[in-house]
């Protein structure tokens, strides 16, 4: 039996507030993690009045080398026990990899891989002494090919696709389980963070609700992929691994410039 404790990252927003919500809802306890901690306590009450469970508010930059270990001191210190670990920070950027500020793809790879990283090491230790746990990465389609105009960003989510299958390896002899979580487009602050408007990917996107409610359903099954719709589900199993690499480095990049 899993514990009711859920530490979920990016929680401000789009499919981690989503997926707060869904926890929530089970009569879960949560630790919400982001930058904002206004919006954080804005969904801290709603939560608490809503569904009468008790949310906790950290706010930390996961950009900063140290805030795994800094979230991790919080939990431990307020003795919360972290049974359920959501991975769902994470940003893009649109451009060329040699015209883009390197810092910032510097800051999207700390976020997307290694406070993820950090992260799952800090709690996945508790969880398997305890002999139970969940851990869910939310990582993209974007994992499954590569990405022009978006080459650092597609290249961390298949950093998150391959270690959250590897772990899950590691752990198949314990009551623990790894979920990646590879939704397509979601319409989400990302675009805009992204400075991914007119890009046409973006033209049918789905919910973040859709796309919080498929995951936390894989996450309890214990899915080691979960990719949020049949057809694109299709198209990345199917499709893509036997066109000619260079059409499909071609109709990745078509996909991702403006109109």
């Amino acid at each position: 039996m899993v514990g009711n404790t859920a530490l979920v990252t990016g929680a401000s927003s789009g499919i981690g507030a989503e997926l707060a919500r869904l926890h929530a809802a089970q009569g879960g306890d949560l630790v919400l993690v982001a930058r904002r901690e206004s919006a954080l306590n804005e969904l801290k009450s709603e939560l608490e009045s809503a569904h009468s469970i008790k949310a906790t508010v950290i706010a930390a930059d996961l950009a900063q080398p140290d805030s795994a270990e800094k979230i991790f001191a919080a939990t431990e210190a307020s003795g919360i026990q972290i049974d359920i670990l959501i991975n769902n920070a994470g940003f893009g950027g649109h451009g060329k990899f040699h015209e883009r500020d390197l810092t910032q793809d510097q800051a999207m790879m700390q976020v997307n891989m290694v406070s993820l990283v950090n992260l799952t090491h800090l709690y996945l230790q508790g969880m398997v002494s305890r002999n139970s746990g969940k851990i869910l990465h939310v990582a993209s389609t974007a994992g499954f090919l590569p990405g022009p105009l978006q080459a650092v960003y597609y290249a961390t989510k298949a950093f998150v696709v391959s270690f959250s299958q590897a772990i899950a390896q590691e752990l198949s002899d314990t009551n623990v389980t790894s979920t990646a979580l590879c939704p397509g487009p979601v319409a989400t602050e990302f675009v805009e963070a992204g400075d991914l408007e007119g890009t046409s990917t973006w033209n049918n996107a789905a919910s973040p609700e859709s796309v919080a409610k498929c995951g936390y359903e894989a996450m309890f099954k214990g899915d080691l992929v979960k990719i949020n719709e049949a057809r694109l589900s299709f198209l990345i199993n199917w499709f893509v691994p036997f066109l000619p690499r260079k059409m499909l480095l071609k109709m990745s990049q078509q996909s991702m410039e403006k109109q």
